[in-house]
């Protein structure tokens, strides 16, 4: 059974997929994104999967008949993509070269332009779950993208306030942003021509990375070249460096927020970014939502920004030098 129930407290819709309940959690010796499972080529890079167990589809099944009245059910037409990010099991962003970097924000590239392009689809998101903390079944290094045949919430909220926010003052919100953490620099965790990581200012995780573009680009789509590139890179300082502040792999949910893909004009306003959401707040201590976060959207950070800010800047430079030294 897979569908969509309406939310009317929210406006928003709920997907539903009993079937996920059956996903297997990886025998240690038996991995099907490794080369030889049978279920992938024998040699690849990079490499699109689909989800054996979707909760959005392109023939979805008929609702079950339990809605009625103001609770409505649709179909949960959609898609789910799995990407494998590397055949080496153990290979995560970091320890990719840069080339094979590229090699992965072209295919984020390619099967965002042709989700979004479909009819049925209204958002396209790319993101990636690390790490059991976050509820990773599959430890093959992997991230996934999702067309949903709606806007999700949050990027909705978003939409939204960076339209009341430009219609108020003539100006795009990122802009605005993006030179108060220039300003202030104490936040900023990595800059380059085409895009600045910092951990902004009302972030409730202690280590919420954002990853804006510096100019007017709302999509992967938009970037030239050199842009994903320079996309590529950043994304790996800030994971590498991560990794190494408590010498662990940092578990982390990553999503890169972009335009709907239903024609809405949102160009004056809005910005591609990328949000990570790390549940650590220190070496050994997760940072939960507990009933205020979770029942009210209250959002709490036990941590100070700017002192964790600083901690992961020293990081993002021990990896970049630890990178040249390999790299040579």
């Amino acid at each position: 059974m897979a569908e969509l129930r309406y939310n009317p407290l929210l406006d928003d819709w709920t997907m539903v997929s009993a079937n996920r309940q059956n996903r297997p959690h990886m025998p240690k010796n038996d991995c099907p994104f490794c080369p030889g499972s049978g279920k992938v080529p024998d040699t690849y890079d990079v490499y699109l999967y689909h989800n054996d167990f979707p909760v959005l589809s392109a023939s979805p099944p008929e609702p079950d008949h339990v809605g009625g009245g103001l609770y409505k059910t649709r179909a949960a037409i959609g898609k789910c993509e799995v990407v494998l990010y590397s055949p080496d099991h153990q290979a995560t962003i970091p320890d990719l070269s840069k080339s094979h970097m590229r090699k992965l924000v072209d295919l984020w590239t390619e099967t965002f332009i042709e989700l979004d392009q479909h009819p049925d689809h209204q958002y396209v998101m790319v993101f990636e779950n690390r790490g059991e903390e976050v509820g990773v079944t599959m430890p093959h290094p992997h991230g996934q993208i999702y067309a949903y045949p709606f806007i999700p919430l949050k990027v909705r909220t978003e939409l939204d306030n960076c339209r009341k926010y430009y219609e108020q003052s003539g100006r795009n919100l990122f802009d605005d942003m993006i030179a108060e953490e220039q300003r202030f620099k104490k936040r900023v965790i990595l800059e380059n021509e085409h895009f600045i990581a910092f951990i902004p200012f009302f972030t409730d995780y202690p280590y919420g990375v954002f990853i804006v573009s510096k100019e007017n680009k709302l999509a992967f789509s938009d970037f030239t070249e050199e842009e994903k590139t320079a996309l590529g890179t950043m994304i790996q300082d800030i994971v590498g460096g991560m990794d190494m502040m408590f010498s662990r792999l940092f578990p982390y949910m990553m999503a890169a927020h972009v335009r709907p893909s239903n024609g809405e004009n949102v160009n004056d306003y809005y910005r591609f970014h990328i949000e990570f959401y790390p549940p650590l707040r220190n070496k050994d201590k997760l940072k939960y939502n507990a009933s205020s976060e979770t029942a009210g959207w209250a959002a709490a950070n036990p941590t100070k920004v700017e002192d964790n800010a600083h901690f992961l800047r020293d990081s993002v430079q021990k990896y970049q030098e630890k990178r040249r030294v390999v790299d040579e």
